[in-house]
Parts: C-alpha cells; structure tokens; sequence
C-alpha cells in the first residue's frame, strides 16, 4: 500500500488484538493486488445497549487506481458477528472478491455476453431429419433435427429465422443448437 493503513474503533475500546488481525487481513490483500493506494477500516460495535452480545460492523475502503471499493459487513441480526474476528474476515473476504473482480475488469478478462449469430433456414430435408442455415455472411451451415432445441424441428420452414451455434463437422461448419427466433407480435 502506498499510504499506512487505518484502523478505526467505534463505540469500543481499541485493542490490539483485533488491529493486528486487521493489519494480517489487509496485508494479505496487498500481496493479492499490488496497486492498493490506501485502505481505512472501521470496526465498530453500535449495540451499546443490548444485555446480549454485540454485532459488530466492519467497514474496509480500498483506494485503487481509478476508483475505491467499499465493503460493508452489518448484516442486520447475523449472530456470528456477535464475534468481531468472524465479521474481519467476512468483510475482507468480500474485499477480496470485490478486488478480483475490479483486476478481472481492468485486464479487460471478464467475459462480453455476445447474442448468437442468425440466419434463416434456407433449405429443408423434413424427412431426412437435417436442414441448412444460411448465416448473415452468406455461410450455409448444416444442421440436424437432434441439435434443434425444444422439439421444434416440426415447426421449422424455408424463410424462418433462427440462432445458432456453430462448430467445424467432418464436412464443413454445422450447428450444434438451433432455437426459432419468435416474432413478437405488436399491438394495433
């Protein structure tokens, strides 16, 4: 980390026992990410007043390049952060999963949800069970009744669009799921 860490109690007694097992946990992120700038942590036990245990809140702000990241762990009536040691490593092991989700994003390696490819059934063998796509490039593609999904092969003509997903066959590209694209009809 670029600045120290900072530790804060709230409405408790500071103790070192605890700051230590924050510095342990936030030292364990630095060594995950390497680019943290800065990282502030509240522990605080609100419920002054309860005659039972206390649940205790963690809260730990990151700073890392381009942005900050803040997790909070204050679920409501959760007893096992009546244990201030089970709500650190809660709420830094939510700190981790924030942090590889903010790295994935920054190589850019989370994966882009794409539509499949369309095209339009062009030629049809109903009695022999396959049929060819054409595809928006001008690709046939062959396909066979098994890789037509929800049973619709039967509901299948000439002209109708569908979306596919294709691998290379022993003959060429052939699609190994076909679903009918379903018109929605508009209201007049």
């Amino acid at each position: 980390m670029q600045l120290p860490l900072q530790v804060t109690f709230r409405y408790m007694e500071p103790s070192a026992a605890i700051e230590a097992k924050v510095r342990e946990r936030a030292d364990e992120l630095d060594r995950f990410y390497d680019r943290i700038m800065s990282c502030r942590v509240v522990v605080e036990a609100p419920h002054r007043r309860h005659r039972q245990g206390k649940l205790y809140h963690v809260r730990v702000d990151l700073t890392v390049p381009g942005g900050e990241l803040a997790v909070t762990r204050a679920p409501g009536q959760h007893h096992a952060h009546e244990d201030v040691y089970v709500t650190i490593r809660d709420a830094f092991d939510a700190a981790r999963r924030r942090l590889e989700d903010y790295s994935r994003r920054q190589r850019g390696s989370i994966k882009a949800h794409t539509a499949p490819p369309r095209g339009q059934v062009s030629q049809l063998f109903a009695s022999d069970g396959h049929g060819f796509i054409t595809a928006a490039d001008g690709t046939e593609i062959y396909f066979h009744r098994n890789s037509v999904l929800r049973d619709a092969f039967d509901s299948l003509r000439v002209g109708v669009e569908v979306e596919f997903t294709a691998e290379q066959g022993e003959k060429g590209p052939q699609a190994s799921t076909v679903r009918l694209v379903r018109k929605s009809r508009s209201r007049r």
